[in-house]
């Protein structure tokens, strides 16, 4: 007996869900991505006003002064949806606990002078209290932002500034060898110190921002656009040219979230400056607010761990902003 097996072709109605069709202008397959982001947001029939604000509605696009004819077109160029981003972290998480563990095993800690130790306690412990509140600050930005793609990327941001934290936390441990005296005296010198109440200023004068677009320029642009390569590139390539790489090793995680996040940041204000001249010239006016205040409240944090290096290192980093915005066609 001879058995045929046939098999059939069957086309599908359609490649994709209508509102990602509409979006993309064809019927073809969408990535996961955009069919986990496009066409989600809330845009009609709400069931309340917020009591706290009642002349807004609970989804309200006069949020920001920025106006976009499309919100959906500020998008995640690295295309993180919490599936595809909790991979990511994972992955890169088996990185940290490697690096963490070689640190360990090698001693790398303990063989640290102590000046150098307590040039990495009094730069990078207090800023465990900058990332908490970049934490609170990217949570406002998804509770008052609007479209799917800019609310959904920026609560992924506050968890990952929320576990930046912690892994600054663990290597003040680390260098404390267990106690947590270190940490603590970090904690009194970001409350009490002279040289961090200019940045703790800043910080709080941030959560207190009411246009969302505006606190994601000053906390994501220019604030990490400055604080990120002056302790993570400049003050560990500083260490390196010591001979100390456990520093190195022990935060190669914010280096690496840093570089994308910098895509994600970069999109966002392209997008949104290519919209309109007056988005554009509105996101110049904040860049051109913030970043002097950035500058002036970093250099006594920076002068404590690189000492006359500090002024040369700030340069750095702002001329690397510079570039970001310019290629952004924001400055």
């Amino acid at each position: 007996m001879q058995v045929d097996i046939k098999s059939l072709n069957i086309k599908p109605l359609r490649q994709t869900f209508d509102q990602v069709a509409r979006f993309t202008g064809n019927d073809k397959a969408a990535s996961r991505y955009l069919e986990a982001s496009i066409g989600l947001q809330s845009e009609v029939n709400f069931h309340y006003q917020p009591l706290w604000s009642k002349e807004r509605f609970i989804f309200d696009k006069r949020n920001t002064a920025i106006v976009m004819e499309d919100w959906h077109r500020l998008l995640d160029p690295r295309q993180y949806y919490y599936g595809a981003w909790a991979i990511a972290r994972s992955r890169q998480q088996e990185g940290a606990e490697r690096n963490f563990s070689f640190v360990e095993k090698r001693s790398l800690v303990s063989a640290t002078p102590a000046d150098v130790r307590n040039r990495i306690v009094g730069l990078l412990l207090p800023l465990r209290h900058v990332e908490y509140a970049a934490n609170l600050n990217n949570c406002y930005i998804s509770a008052y932002g609007y479209g799917v793609p800019i609310t959904q990327a920026s609560m992924m941001c506050a968890m990952d500034r929320l576990g930046i934290a912690q892994y600054i936390t663990r290597i003040g441990l680390m260098l404390d060898e267990g106690s947590d005296g270190a940490l603590k005296a970090a904690k009194t010198a970001w409350q009490e110190a002279p040289d961090w109440q200019p940045l703790r200023m800043l910080c709080e004068d941030m959560l207190v921002t009411k246009d969302w677009f505006e606190l994601l320029v000053a906390q994501d642009v220019v604030l990490d656009g400055l604080l990120y390569p002056l302790v993570y590139q400049g003050f560990a390539a500083d260490l390196q040219a010591a001979g100390q790489t456990g520093f190195s090793m022990l935060t190669e995680f914010m280096s690496e979230w840093y570089e994308e996040h910098v895509r994600w940041t970069d999109n966002v204000m392209k997008v949104a400056a290519g919209q309109s001249p007056e988005n554009r010239a509105l996101l110049a006016q904040w860049v051109r607010h913030y970043q002097p205040l950035v500058l002036e409240a970093l250099l006594p944090a920076a002068r404590l761990a690189l000492g006359a290096g500090a002024a040369a290192a700030l340069d750095t980093a702002a001329t690397q902003l510079a570039a970001r915005l310019a290629k952004a066609g924001v400055c």
